[in-house]
């Protein structure tokens, strides 16, 4: 069913303020004064009083949105200010679009420091039988009682104006708004059994004034009914949740914004079987800082589930890195591969997968061995045991971008050698010489490399030769390796393998100022990095994951604005995985 104006506006409030405040904030000098270039507000989201502890998701906006808009005007480029206004103001008619209110003179005056969007249930009334109606909670925070509740009133005459027959009831002390399409409209009948008579494609909109500091709206009165059940009941509120202070807790006091999830019941709303659920909550905190926002995340595991251990974990960047070109697509980095199955990334990873994907077998392996699949198909090995299980120290992996004349990208592999390389590589030579290919020497800006080629006779028509055909070899290129210092380095092509050469002399994503600006925000220790040049790696994250392309269309300005997302887990903690997520924006 079709959401109202007023609700599809309400699901991007948050990233349309966010895009506001951090779309150019990144060129503003560190030592700022503001409160907000410091990471944001001591708050939490008061508004989780009215949340249900089963809620699939809450997002919640902790500052005043005047005060993002402010920090954005101070971005060096004029053209980021007028487009700064521009977002706000498509914002403020998107989000009265169904009234002749004015944000200006009947919001701003009242708006507080949080505006809290929650997905209460995936299904209002619990019954599958009748299809499912997720509910939808906002509530905003009123710094002036009287302007709050006058628009409130307004609002609900401006829609009663507009045709809607317009209801007030009293619950539990609480004075409920609430409207629908004029019976008297020529409408769809009616397609849902089990709620209040709901047009096709007309929503409810209720609203209420809860005390002096909250108004709040949502998609059906069952949803507002139970937010206020939920602040005079004891332990039924999210606020309520030992889970959720804890995890709170965990991230740093200054934020200007929470994302928490429900994973069990996000796994629902999206209509999939969960199956291993090690972990059942994340909670993010959004902090700014010189390098675009921070997202701050502690992911809990089930009660009295105990996670695998941490990999090993790194004290300073992954030298390998220098081998990987700053056109890289993707790149991951870290220490010993040969344990990864064992880790509590993988438990994490198994279970998004599971989620997005249908499948968790050897999850992160599997996706990190994805650019390698070609080989390991090809060849017939198995990347986790012939490759994985030697790499004891550092590595990296990157793909490169695609190019007209090579539909396929390009990677490369660079392994810290250890005690059983040499025999890897006799190995993969042995193979390489069963299956027919041939292990030549070559030179790639005088250091020696080697290609396993698999060399095939073409025969081609020769006019000058009369009826002889002239017999010719045509070589084409399996895999290229070469060592150089302490590291073994492996690429899908001799071009891939000059641009790892190169990238260690000239232009390596470890040299990289936006890498090494991305890194700084990550805690140390770590377990490493995964990179994304987020506009070149688009197709892959799709092919991969299809919930992505759902995903860019709902938040287009966000992803239009993402430049490259740099993640990194950290912590030895066996109840939560803790780890940052660095979102680079740029002005585009």
């Amino acid at each position: 069913m079709k959401r109202s104006l007023f609700f599809s506006a309400i699901a991007t409030v948050v990233v349309v303020l966010l895009l506001i405040g951090v779309g150019g904030f990144y060129w503003i000098n560190s030592q700022s004064p503001l409160s907000l270039l410091r990471g944001g507000t001591t708050n939490t989201p008061a508004a989780a009083i009215f949340v249900p502890k089963q809620a699939p998701a809450m997002v919640s906006l902790l500052v005043n949105p005047e005060k993002l808009e402010s920090l954005r005007q101070l971005a060096a480029r004029p053209s980021d200010r007028r487009q700064s206004r521009q977002e706000l103001e498509r914002f403020k008619s998107s989000l009265l679009a169904s009234s002749s209110l004015d944000y200006r003179q009947d919001i701003q005056p009242w708006l507080g420091e949080e505006v809290t969007l929650a997905l209460t249930s995936p299904d209002i009334d619990r019954d599958a039988t009748n299809g499912n109606q997720p509910g939808y909670l906002m509530v905003l925070t009123s710094r002036n009682p009287a302007k709050s509740r006058e628009f409130l009133q307004l609002l609900f005459s401006q829609r009663a104006i507009a045709g809607r027959d317009l209801v007030s009831e009293t619950y539990q002390g609480v004075n409920i708004f609430s409207d629908s399409e004029s019976s008297n409209s020529r409408l769809p009948t009616p397609v849902r059994a089990g709620l209040e008579t709901r047009p096709y494609g007309f929503p409810k909109l209720v609203g209420a004034a809860v005390g002096d500091r909250f108004i709040l709206f949502a998609n059906h009165p069952k949803v507002l009914r139970e937010a206020i059940n939920n602040v005079q009941a004891p332990d039924l509120s999210l606020n309520d949740s030992a889970q959720y202070q804890h995890a709170l807790s965990l991230l740093p006091a200054e934020r200007i914004g929470i994302i928490f999830l429900n994973l069990p019941q996000v796994t629902t709303w999206l209509g999939k079987e969960p199956q291993e659920q090690i972990y059942d909550s994340q909670i993010i905190a959004l902090k700014l800082n010189p390098q675009g926002i921070v997202a701050e995340t502690s992911i809990a595991a089930a009660d009295r589930t105990e996670l695998a251990p941490a990999g090993k974990m790194l004290s300073e960047p992954v030298q390998a890195l220098q081998y990987l070109p700053t056109t890289a697509n993707l790149a991951i980095a870290g220490l010993d591969l040969s344990h990864l199955q064992n880790t509590n990334l993988n438990q994490l990873w198994r279970q998004i997968t599971t989620v997005l994907s249908g499948s968790s077998n050897d999850a992160i392996s599997r996706s990190i061995a994805q650019p390698l699949a070609k080989l390991q198909d090809s060849w017939g090995i198995d990347i986790s045991q012939d490759i994985f299980s030697w790499v004891v120290g550092e590595y990296a992996l990157g793909m490169l971008p695609q190019k007209d004349t090579n539909p396929t990208a390009d990677w490369i592999f660079v392994a810290e050698k250890s005690e059983e390389t040499d025999l890897a590589i006799e190995r993969f030579n042995v193979i390489a010489e069963n299956r027919g290919l041939s292990i030549t020497p070559l030179f790639s800006n005088e250091q020696k490399i080697y290609a396993w080629m698999q060399i095939n006779p073409v025969s081609s028509s020769a006019s000058e030769l009369g009826d002889r055909s002239l017999l010719t070899l045509k070589a084409k290129v399996q895999g290229v390796y070469t060592s150089i210092d302490k590291y073994e380095i492996f690429t899908s092509s001799v071009a891939a393998m000059d641009a790892a050469l190169k990238a260690a002399k000239t232009d390596s994503l470890l040299k990289s100022s936006q890498f090494q600006s991305a890194i700084k925000a990550i805690p140390q220790p770590n377990q490493g990095y995964l990179y994304l040049n987020l506009p070149r790696s688009r197709e892959i994250l799709e092919r991969q994951f299809p919930l992505v392309k759902l995903l860019e269309v709902a938040a287009k300005p966000f992803f239009d604005k993402t430049q490259s997302i740099t993640a990194s887990s950290y912590g030895d903690r066996t109840d939560v995985l803790q780890g940052s997520i660095v979102l680079r924006l740029g002005s585009n």
